[in-house]
C-alpha cells in the first residue's frame, strides 16, 4: 500500500482550463517567475551554458583547459581514464573523441571491474604506464576520492586532471579538479569538451547558431552527454534538462554508426526515442559490458566508424545484457530467500530491521547494485549487497528518500578501504573480516534515523482531477513537460469514484491488468457520495495497470475504485489511442 501525497485538487464543479493544470504543475516544480517557467517549457541551447550555470569553478576549469591544450601541443601521451558504466563510457568517448579531433596523442582506458575495481587504482595506473607512458591522465566520472592513487601517479611523473560529479570526500586529491554535482560524468566531460573545441574563453556564450544548424561534432557529443545524463539518473532540471532536450534530438538524427547499430539491434527506430528507451533499453546494454565483461567494447561500439564492426559489437552487447538479466533474476531470487529467513520487516517496524545487509560468496560484483535496487523496490528499505571475497569484499548500496546512503557509509570509513557515490546510491570496498561490525553499525544508524514516516512508501500526486477532463487536449499540454525523468517525473493524477466496466488479464502469467473505465457522476446532487448515489457514466477510457494482475478478482463485477495514473498516447499499428497508465489502485 502506498501513501498518496496529493498536492492539489480540482473539483468537478469548478470551471476548468488546460492552462490551469499547466500552471499548477509548474507551481509544484517550484517554478514561480515567468523567466523560470519560460526556461523550463522552452529549454535553452546547452551550448550557451557557462561554468557558473553548471557549478564548475572557473579557475580550476581554466587550469585544466590550459594543461590539456599544452599536452596536445607538445604531443604528450594522454590517457582518458573512464568508468565502466554507461555514464562513464559516454564520458570517456566524449573526451577521447574531442582530444583526437584536436590532434592529441590520446588513448582511452577503462579498468576491468573484476581485476582493478572501481576508479583510479595503482594497478590501473601501472597498466596505462606499461601501455602508453602518459604524461597526463584525465579521469572521467570518477577520481574525486582517489587521493592516494593520484599521489602515486604523480610520484611516477604523471599529471592528473580529475573530472567528476560524485560527492566530495573530506580530503581531496592534490591535482587539477573539474567538479560539480549538478551534472553527470558525461555532462562534465561534455562541458570540458565544448570549452576545448570553442577556445572562446569562459563565461562567453559559444554561439548564437541555432542548434539544428550546428556541426555534426557538436550534435554527436551532445547525444552522448544526453545518454549519460539519462542513464545516471541525475535530475532533469536546469542544464540537465537542456542537455537531454537537445541531446534527444541529436540521438534521433545521429549519424554515429555505433549508435545506429545499438538502436537497431535493440529493435528500436530513430525518430521517436525518448528517455524511456534510453534508460530502459539502450543504457542497460552499455552497462552490461562493464558489469560482466570489459567496458572497452561498449566504448569501441560508440566510437567505431565501421558499420560491420558496429553490428558485431552491438550483438555482443545484446548477448551480454541477456546474460546480465538472467544473472540478476537468479541472484535476486537467492537474496529474497535469505531475507525470508530473517527478522526483517517489510515496513521496517521496530519488530524488525530497518536496513537490508546481505553478503554472499556467490554474488557477482557486476550486478550487486541491481540486486540492491530490486530489494529496495520490494521492501522499501535501504539495501547493502556485498560480493563477499576471502579477504576483500565489494559492495553496492541503494537507498530510500530521507536516508543519505553515502554519508551513512562514510560514517564507517575507519573500517572501510574506500567509499564513494551519491545520497541514493553508493559503492564501497571493505575487508571481509569487518563485515559483521559494519552490519551492526549500519543497522544501528538506520534504526536511529528512519522513522515510520520515512519508511512509508509514498506516491507523489500532482493533482486530483475528475476523469471527464482527461482527453487529448490535456495530454498535448503535458508534452511541454518532456523530457520526463528523474527530477522531472511524468505528471501523476488521481481520479476517484471510477467505475471499472471491463477488466481482463494480459501478459505472461496474467501479470498485468487491462481495464475500461468511466467516471461516476451524480448530476442531481454533486455533494452526495458517488459510491452510493444514482449514477451516469461518462468519458470511457482505456487503462493498463502493469504488474497489478493480482487485483483482478477484486475488480469484478463493476468495481468502484480510486486510481493514480499518468496519461499516455498508445500507438499501435499506425493508430493512436489515449490510455491511462495506472500506478496504484485503492478501493
Amino acid at each position: 500500500m502506498k501513501k498518496w501525497d496529493i498536492l492539489k485538487k480540482i473539483s468537478s464543479d469548478t470551471p476548468f482550463h488546460i492552462e490551469d493544470v499547466v500552471n499548477m504543475l509548474l507551481d509544484s516544480r517550484g517554478l514561480e517567475s515567468k523567466k523560470e517557467r519560460d526556461v523550463f517549457l522552452h529549454p535553452f541551447d546547452p551550448y550557451t551554458l557557462n561554468n557558473i550555470d553548471v557549478g564548475i569553478e572557473k579557475r580550476s576549469l581554466a587550469t585544466a583547459l590550459n594543461r590539456i591544450s599544452r599536452a596536445i601541443k607538445n604531443k604528450e601521451s594522454i590517457v582518458v581514464y573512464a568508468d565502466y558504466d554507461a555514464d562513464g563510457i559516454c564520458a570517456g568517448a566524449i573526451i577521447w573523441e574531442t582530444l583526437h579531433h584536436l590532434k592529441g596523442n590520446v588513448m582511452p582506458y577503462i579498468p576491468r571491474r573484476s581485476d582493478e575495481g572501481y576508479g583510479l587504482s595503482k594497478l590501473g595506473i601501472d597498466n596505462v604506464v606499461a601501455q602508453y607512458h602518459p604524461g597526463l591522465i584525465v579521469t572521467v566520472d570518477h577520481g574525486i576520492t582517489a587521493k592516494d592513487n593520484v599521489a602515486y601517479a604523480k610520484s611516477l611523473g604523471i599529471d592528473v586532471i580529475i573530472t567528476d560529479h560524485h560527492v566530495k570526500p573530506e580530503y581531496l586529491p592534490d591535482c587539477i579538479i573539474v567538479h560539480t554535482t549538478q551534472l553527470c560524468g558525461a555532462g562534465v566531460s561534455w562541458f570540458v569538451a565544448k570549452e576545448l573545441l570553442s577556445g572562446s574563453g569562459l563565461n562567453v556564450p559559444q554561439s548564437l547558431t541555432p542548434f539544428n544548424e550546428r556541426s555534426s561534432v557538436d550534435k554527436e557529443l551532445l547525444a552522448l552527454a544526453a545518454i549519460g545524463t539519462i542513464a545516471d539518473l541525475v535530475p532533469l532540471v536546469g542544464p540537465n534538462r537542456a542537455i537531454v532536450k537537445y541531446g534527444l534530438e541529436a540521438i534521433n538524427t545521429t549519424k554515429r554508426v555505433g549508435l545506429d547499430a545499438l538502436i537497431a539491434d535493440a529493435g528500436l527506430s530513430k525518430g521517436k526515442l525518448s528517455t524511456f528507451e534510453i534508460s530502459h533499453i539502450l543504457a542497460p546494454r552499455l552497462n552490461a559490458m562493464g558489469r560482466l565483461e570489459h567496458a572497452m567494447d561498449a566504448l569501441r561500439l560508440i566510437c567505431t566508424l565501421q558499420k560491420d564492426r558496429a553490428l558485431e559489437l552491438a550483438q555482443k552487447l545484446s548477448l551480454t545484457n541477456k546474460e546480465r538479466q538472467q544473472m540478476t533474476v537468479e541472484m535476486t531470487a537467492h537474496a529474497l530467500e535469505i531475507i525470508k529467513g530473517t527478522s526483517l520487516s517489510k515496513q521496517g517496524s521496530s519488530l524488525g530491521k530497518k536496513l537490508i545487509f546481505l553478503a554472499h560468496e556467490s554474488y557477482n560484483q557486476g550486478v550487486i547494485g541491481l540486486i540492491a535496487g530490486k530489494l529496495v523496490e520490494e521492501y522499501y528499505l535501504p539495501a547493502l549487497v556485498i560480493a563477499k571475497g576471502e579477504f576483500i569484499s565489494k559492495a553496492s548500496a541503494r537507498s530510500i528518500s530521507g536516508f543519505n546512503i553515502v554519508e551513512a557509509i562514510r560514517s564507517c570509513s575507519d573500517i572501510l578501504i574506500d567509499v564513494g557515490g551519491h545520497p541514493m546510491a553508493a559503492g564501497f570496498t571493505v575487508e571481509t573480516k569487518n563485515l559483521v561490525i559494519l552490519q551492526e553499525r549500519m543497522e544501528i544508524l538506520a534504526e536511529k534515523e528512519l522513522d515510520e514516516e520515512k519508511l512509508t512508501r509514498k506516491l507523489k500526486i500532482d493533482a486530483e482531477i475528475p476523469l471527464e477532463i482527461v482527453g487529448v487536449e490535456l495530454w498535448t499540454a503535458l508534452q511541454q513537460f518532456q523530457p520526463f525523468g528523474f527530477g522531472n517525473y511524468e505528471p501523476v493524477f488521481v481520479s476517484k469514484n471510477v467505475k471499472v466496466t471491463d477488466a481482463r488479464l494480459i501478459g505472461a502469467d496474467g501479470k498485468h491488468l487491462k481495464l475500461k473505465i468511466n467516471q461516476l457522476t451524480d448530476p442531481t446532487n454533486p455533494s452526495t457520495s458517488l459510491r452510493t448515489s444514482p449514477t451516469n457514466l461518462t468519458n470511457s477510457l482505456d487503462a493498463i495497470a502493469f504488474n497489478q494482475g493480482s487485483l483482478y478478482n477484486k475488480l469484478q463485477p463493476n468495481a468502484i475504485i480510486d486510481i493514480a495514473y499518468t496519461i499516455d498516447m498508445n500507438e499501435w499499428n499506425g493508430k493512436s489511442n489515449l490510455q491511462l497508465k495506472i500506478k496504484d489502485i485503492q478501493q
